[in-house]
């Protein structure tokens, strides 16, 4: 006898930010799930629970790569992207994302600045944080085909207001 299997959404987070780990349980209990496990691996934590409607919550999901096919909001998710953009660039930054102080040297004097790079092979992710930038009114630029950076002064600290440390 076979038995249908039910859809777990599992998310792996580090255990060097535990905030994040709190953050995920919580935001799963709220959206939808009765139980959350966290299963302990070497360096992270995995946060997941098992649910049937996951499926329906996460429309994107499939078969491949996610830069082999597209990933397009469902028409229920754009109004709820474009009301919480600092919310949705939050969870971008935060895992294919990161912020650092980045060293120049102009003419031997060295700068040093803060600056935030989200890096995805995805063109469609890709365009999805370019957009949640713009209705923020945040500056960004291409350094890279999959590559973006946020390093002016107020769009660094613009962006500080939305994706805060990851801890």
């Amino acid at each position: 006898m076979t038995r249908a299997r039910v859809p777990v959404l599992r998310i792996s987070c580090s255990n060097s930010w535990p905030g994040l780990i709190e953050a995920c349980d919580d935001a799963m209990r709220a959206v939808l799930a009765e139980k959350v496990q966290r299963v302990r691996h070497p360096g992270c934590v995995s946060v997941q629970s098992y649910g049937k409607h996951w499926p329906c919550l996460f429309p994107q999901h499939g078969p491949g790569k996610k830069h082999q096919r597209p990933i397009v909001l469902a028409d229920w998710q754009r109004p709820i992207v474009e009301a919480h953009a600092g919310d949705f660039l939050r969870g971008l930054f935060h895992s294919d994302g990161c912020r650092f102080a980045n060293r120049v040297v102009v003419r031997g004097k060295e700068y040093v600045y803060p600056r935030y790079m989200f890096h995805n092979e995805s063109g469609d992710i890709m365009g999805l944080c370019q957009q949640a930038l713009d209705r923020l009114g945040i500056a960004w630029r291409m350094n890279r085909r999959n590559s973006l950076s946020v390093a002016r002064r107020e769009a660094v600290a613009a962006l500080d207001r939305h994706v805060g440390p990851k801890s």
